[in-house]
């Protein structure tokens, strides 16, 4: 709750500076803007190399079956939130945002300097070289790979704890400094206070649907499954963090009759590939943006689908850390959509100020992906 406080500050700030027009501190906001936002594009390729083949390099260690259950599972869910979240989002934003809201990205004032770092590979790239790495270290139980790549991803981390997510507040506050100079930030932000409401809305419609499939699946109360793992949704909500709400989830979990040994595998597991909560709001926030900044179409499902389905793969191991998921889908935000600066941006804002309940979401929705994978399994056992 410390850091939405601090994001918040950071657009009241921008917003009342850019509204009084003190035009030397807009201009050292937009600098840092510009600088800020080339080093996060500089970290994105090694926060998709490093979460992703340290996570997959994981799966080597259990049966195949459970493996492949787990990850079907939870896949199939993510993909499916996407789908719906999509939908929902194309129905209501024409109904609240009024087109060119926002204007071109360059006009008005500019930063007094900025200079490009150059990322050391492209995201596809880094994904290609993920998986490659991440199945073989799987498959060979290289001991010194896999503690290469989890020591990369520990100072991804740190980098993201230590230096991205401190600075956000001052990088949004930029964000919204051009935006009020330009008189746009009105608008902007009664649009995406809305898509938030629609974003947590439909995290519950998804949590629902979940829990209904699942207590088809065991003959048990959906609701009462639901009720049960509420514990892991309120201690999501205050960790902002998948993985440090794993005890609880397993706890839960096991409460609602998930086989210990299933419970074991596939909570941990779902924690960082399952995200399903984590994608409605990728998908409904990106539909805002598009729709309220000039440059951009809404695009038809079939060429969102092949955006949703990279979501939920890109962002394996992410869930970790506050803020890793978005940081992570930034890449496939830029490369499949064309995203600019300021779309990412408003895309940042927008995703961690509400960054605890797509977490919640996901994790309660763990859950449900555990009582499906331990019935699933037991058939095939027996």
């Amino acid at each position: 709750m410390k850091l939405i406080l601090k994001l918040v500050t950071g657009i009241l700030l921008g917003v009342i500076l850019g509204l009084v027009g003190f035009e030397w501190m807009i201009r050292a906001l937009l600098t840092f803007k510009d600088v800020f936002g080339q080093f996060i594009g500089f970290m994105i390729p090694l926060i998709i190399l490093f979460f992703i083949a340290s996570g997959v390099s994981k799966l080597g260690n259990e049966s195949g079956k459970l493996v492949g259950m787990t990850v079907g599972t939870a896949y199939l869910s993510t993909l499916l939130a996407g789908i719906v979240a999509f939908f929902v989002a194309t129905i209501v934003m024409p109904m609240i945002a009024s087109d060119g809201a926002v204007p071109e990205e360059g006009a008005g004032l500019q930063g007094y300097f900025s200079f490009e770092i150059e990322p050391l590979m492209g995201v596809i790239t880094a994904l290609v070289f993920a998986f490659l790495f991440g199945i073989g270290m799987a498959k060979l139980q290289s001991e010194f790979l896999i503690r290469v790549f989890d020591e990369g991803k520990s100072i991804v981390e740190l980098v993201i704890t230590k230096i991205i997510i401190p600075l956000l507040p001052f990088y949004i506050a930029g964000i919204f400094a051009e935006l009020a100079a330009e008189g746009t930030v009105f608008d902007t932000l009664q649009v995406f206070g809305i898509v938030l409401v629609v974003a947590i809305v439909t995290h519950w419609v998804w949590l629902s649907v979940q829990y209904v499939v699942a207590g088809s699946l065991v003959g048990r109360n959906p609701m009462t499954l639901l009720k049960t793992m509420l514990p892991a949704y309120f201690t999501a909500l205050g960790t902002m963090s998948s993985a440090a709400t794993i005890p609880v989830t397993l706890k839960q979990a096991k409460q609602n009759g998930v086989r210990e040994e299933v419970a074991n595998f596939s909570v941990p597991l779902s924690a960082t590939i399952h995200l399903s909560g984590s994608v409605i709001t990728i998908v409904s926030c990106s539909v805002a943006v598009m729709s309220v900044l000039d440059g951009y179409t809404v695009p038809n499902f079939f060429t969102m689908l092949p955006v949703i389905a990279m979501l939920g793969v890109i962002m394996i191991a992410a869930p970790g850390v506050p803020g890793g998921a978005i940081m992570a889908a930034i890449g496939i935000l830029t490369s499949m959509l064309g995203f600019s600066e300021a779309a990412v941006g408003l895309m940042i804002a927008l995703y961690m100020a509400q960054d605890s309940f797509g977490t919640a979401a996901n994790v309660t929705g763990d859950g449900a992906i555990a009582l499906a994978v331990d019935k699933f399994t037991s058939k095939l056992k027996g």
